[in-house]
């Protein structure tokens, strides 16, 4: 069986280099392609100098700019603005306009999926539907840690979602759910910062055994007297979590993107806290055709000891993605016969 998962890239893998101005958005998109992710995640409030006043001609030259290295736009990260004044939230009514003005755009720039952040409510989602049907854009709700497929809050958009019975509804997963061991990197941030290695060894070990959260941060703040790094990376674990890879066969018709998250990749180009090997294999037997894009986040725990290469952590995984759909298509072809 031949999958039909396709590659791409956010841009904010490239966040570090694109702030440092060290790297263009051309530069970004050239290398994506390079390496066989054609697929670009935007992000218009990142991306965009103008947004929200994005003219045609600006529109015409993305396009151009994506026509010359053979890539295309994949998916428009949204960001709704929380409060419009300094003295009150957004009204509900202010929240739908701001998502209609995001659908918008995201369908002026041609593009088929909006990444929903995860505290937009479903019924605010609910009257975003009928524009979102028109404009032909598919609203993911990002599932971002410590949030997971099964939590009840993601289980009311796709509620909501069945019993509009529309396609313009669902999910987008983040693949920080799926977090199986802490990641190295994170580790040795808080060690620069002052947690002993031997309190390091015990969060490590108590996310290894998927103790719940608040026992390790009780044991190290209390019992252990934690100093300051060592409460923070015990802390940390509430972000962590591992949800179960098995599920994401359930969940993949409501899904046509995935960020895929990571913090470093070795050498070796394997991801060393993060469970693709068990991911991968349940979307190829889905028969999933959405875009796997890289969503490179280690920069934050590198930055204070060495130059971050979000290029180079980027081809890493690909070419681990390429690895891992071709052995789970063996795989899967070697059951069926």
């Amino acid at each position: 069986m031949k999958s039909q998962i396709k590659r791409g890239v956010s841009l904010y893998s490239f966040q570090e280099e694109l702030f440092l101005g060290q790297l263009s958005l051309e530069d970004c998109v050239s290398f994506a392609a390079g390496i066989g992710a054609n697929g670009i995640e935007i992000l218009p409030e990142q991306n965009i100098a103008s947004f929200p006043n994005v003219s045609d001609a600006q529109i015409a030259e993305l396009h151009a700019m994506l026509a010359r290295h053979g890539a295309h736009f994949t998916a428009y990260d949204m960001f709704l603005d929380t409060k419009r004044r300094k003295d009150r939230l957004m009204s509900d009514e202010e929240q739908v306009e701001s998502i209609h003005r995001d659908l918008i755009l995201c369908n002026r720039l041609g593009i088929r999926n909006m990444r929903i952040l995860i505290f937009v409510r479903p019924d605010i989602l609910e009257k975003c539907v009928p524009m979102a049907e028109k404009l032909d854009v598919h609203m993911g709700v990002e599932v971002h840690a410590p949030w997971h497929l099964e939590h009840a809050w993601i289980q009311r958009t796709i509620e909501v979602a069945d019993r509009l019975n529309t396609r313009h509804l669902g999910i987008l997963p983040d693949m920080g759910i799926f977090m199986k061991h802490y990641p190295p990197v994170m580790r040795a941030r808080y060690e620069r910062q002052g947690a002993r290695p031997e309190v390091c060894d015990f969060i490590v070990d108590q996310h290894e055994q998927k103790v719940m959260c608040e026992y390790t941060i009780f044991e190290v703040a209390v019992k252990m007297q934690g100093n300051k790094a060592e409460v923070a990376m015990a802390e940390s674990l509430r972000h962590n979590p591992y949800a179960n890879p098995k599920r994401i066969y359930d969940y993949a018709p409501y899904f046509r993107h995935i960020q895929a998250k990571f913090y470093e990749m070795t050498e070796d180009c394997r991801d060393p806290a993060l469970d693709y090997d068990a991911v991968i294999p349940e979307l190829v037997r889905a028969g999933w055709d959405g875009t796997l894009s890289s969503e490179y986040e280690g920069n934050r725990w590198i930055q204070d000891v060495m130059e971050v290469d979000s290029r180079e952590q980027v081809r890493r995984q690909h070419v681990m993605f390429e690895r891992l759909i071709a052995k789970a298509e063996a795989d899967l072809a070697g059951a069926a016969a």
